[in-house]
Order: C-alpha cells, then sequence, then structure tokens
C-alpha cells in the first residue's frame, strides 16, 4: 500500500463508530432502491461508494449497502421498498420520483435521500431549503433540462420540424409541460409516446417514424436510463438524431447529450447519506442540486447520421467524441 494511501485510510477510520472493549465497528446499513429494471450502469454505485468511503464509511468494514433494483417493473418497487424497510436500514436512497413516494408509504421513520427528477411535485418536500419531513436529497430539475435539451437538439439539427420524445410517465407531467412549451417556442411538432417498460421502445420508435420525427428527446428517467443501449440502437436503426440526460450515453453512441455530471451526482448524494448517519436529521437539510451541466457530442454517430457538426454547439461542448 502507498503511503499516501495507508494515510488516508487512517484519517478514514477516525471517524469509524467505535464499539466498546475494542470490538468491531458498529455496522451502518444503507439502503439502495433503483427503478431500473437492470442493475446500476457505472459510474452510480462505484461513485456512491466512493463518496461513503472518503467519508469514513467503508463496504465490508463499517458500512453495508443493501441494493434492490427492479427487474420486474414499476410494479416490482413496493416489494422491494419493503424489503430494505423490513432489513431496519439506517438510511434509504431512493431514485427517481416513484421510488422515495413508494417508501415513504411503508416507513415514516426511515430517512430517505432522494436523487429526483422534481421533488418539488412529489410531494414529499414542502420546500427546497426546508424539506421539513423524512425526505431530503438532490433534485436534477429534469422539467428544465428536458426543455433545454429540447433546444439543444434543434441547434443540432436545425432544419427538423417534427420530433419524438420518451416519457417514463412514473415521473409525472413536468417534463411533458415544459417541453410541450418549450416546442412551441421553437416552433416544432412534439409528439410524446410512453415507456414503461423494455418492450414499449420498439412500438415508441414505430410510431415516431410513422408520425415523421426527425429527431428524439429522451427524457428524465432511471428506468430509461436503464435502457439506454436498447435506444441507443433504435435511434441507430430508425436514423434518429437524439438526445440523452448523460454523458456516459454518447460514449455509448449516442448522438448528444446535456445533463449533470452522473458521478458527481451520486457522489453528493453519498454526502448527504453520510450526514444522515451522523445524527443529521433530512427535515433540516435543504435539498441540493447540481452544481455542473455537461454538453457532450459525438461526432462519430453525427457522420453516421449525416448531420453537420454546428460550430456554435462546437465551441460550448464539454467533450467531442471523435
Amino acid at each position: 500500500m502507498r503511503r499516501r494511501d495507508f494515510i488516508a485510510l487512517l484519517g478514514g477510520a477516525a471517524m469509524w463508530p467505535r464499539a466498546a472493549g475494542g470490538q468491531q465497528p458498529a455496522i451502518a446499513k444503507v439502503g439502495v432502491l433503483w427503478p431500473g429494471a437492470a442493475y446500476p450502469a457505472p459510474p452510480r454505485m462505484p461513485a456512491f461508494a466512493q463518496a461513503l468511503r472518503q467519508l469514513g464509511f467503508i463496504e465490508g468494514h463499517n458500512l453495508s449497502i443493501e441494493l434492490r433494483y427492479a427487474r420486474g417493473g414499476a410494479q416490482q418497487l413496493p416489494e422491494l421498498a419493503g424489503e430494505l424497510v423490513r432489513a431496519n436500514v439506517d438510511a434509504i436512497m431512493a431514485l427517481g420520483d416513484l421510488a422515495p413516494k413508494i417508501i415513504h408509504e411503508q416507513t415514516k421513520t426511515i430517512p430517505i435521500v432522494a436523487i429526483s427528477d422534481d421533488i418539488l411535485q412529489t410531494g414529499l418536500v414542502g420546500s427546497l431549503s426546508r424539506p421539513g419531513g423524512t425526505t431530503t436529497g438532490l433534485t436534477i430539475m429534469a422539467p428544465e433540462l428536458s426543455a433545454k435539451r429540447l433546444a439543444v437538439l434543434h441547434e443540432m439539427v436545425p432544419e427538423m420540424s417534427r420530433v419524438a420524445a420518451l416519457w417514463d410517465p412514473t415521473t409525472g407531467a413536468s417534463q411533458v409541460v415544459s417541453t410541450q412549451d418549450a416546442a412551441r417556442s421553437l416552433n416544432l411538432d412534439l409528439q410524446i409516446f410512453e415507456v414503461r417498460r423494455r418492450d414499449d421502445l420498439v412500438g415508441a420508435f414505430r410510431k415516431a417514424q410513422a408520425g415523421g420525427a426527425e429527431g428524439l428527446n429522451v427524457f428524465a428517467s432511471p428506468s430509461l436510463s436503464s435502457l439506454f443501449r436498447e435506444i441507443i440502437d433504435l435511434a441507430a436503426e430508425y436514423r434518429l438524431p437524439a438526445i440523452y440526460q448523460w454523458r456516459e450515453h454518447v460514449d455509448a453512441g449516442g448522438l448528444l447529450s446535456y445533463g449533470p455530471n452522473l458521478a458527481a451526482l451520486w457522489r453528493q448524494a453519498g454526502t448527504v447519506v453520510v450526514k444522515i448517519l451522523k445524527g443529521a436529521r433530512p427535515a433540516d437539510l435543504p435539498i441540493e442540486q447540481p452544481t455542473k451541466f455537461e454538453l457532450a457530442i459525438n461526432a462519430r454517430t453525427a457522420k453516421a447520421l449525416g448531420i453537420p457538426m454546428q460550430p456554435s454547439l462546437l465551441v460550448s461542448a464539454d467533450e467531442v467524441i471523435e
């Protein structure tokens, strides 16, 4: 072990919960409820565990992370939430808007840390500055960013007049409303297609093609994020220029992305969880927001679709994949 790493390990050990008589430190138990149908794709869980580790909570030593994800779809979330509640975890991190609400229905005592698409519209917090209940965390401002992504997509494909959007209805209607407003201001015809599960994807793309869509806006949703590979493949097959929430989707072959840094977001949530493990009340922890937004472009995908690179976007892009 390098001297620097050994010193960092000692620094973290100073914050471990200690038991009397030289016994092993107490184990903090943290639940994670992910609404996606597959294990959360990197960098989510590694970034989350890294934040806890840097603040003294090390999985396998003084920390246990109980992850549940919805292999059977959103209808499985109540069952998974119940498992975490019965496990008597010290805090639960829940993703999206639906998962925190389902946990809240099953426990009024376990603190909930949400990474929410639009936490105010869930009704779980009274305000961003003083949540006032058992839920706190982060909001990723999905309505505003979904509208912004439409504008970025239009800047990339200025000649398009019809655009489709994939929407997970468990996230609520706020993204739909804000993006409809943005479409009107851009003089675009917007078609919204519900995607509740993987089986809905092909039908949505067929309808988008039949409706003459010339672009695709993938709304914010943990469920849709878990289907990113299928969506990217279908966008290529149907030759639809598409914009996504996370830069990692551009790394995987998507055309464009605009949103927060995903790893930073999960690390940020990890720091909130640690505050609760150390005794802070969710009611007193203000809802946090992302501090940085990134624009990424995949030049190879643009070339494959026959889309010229727009100089205005190249200038403002944080990353261009050649």
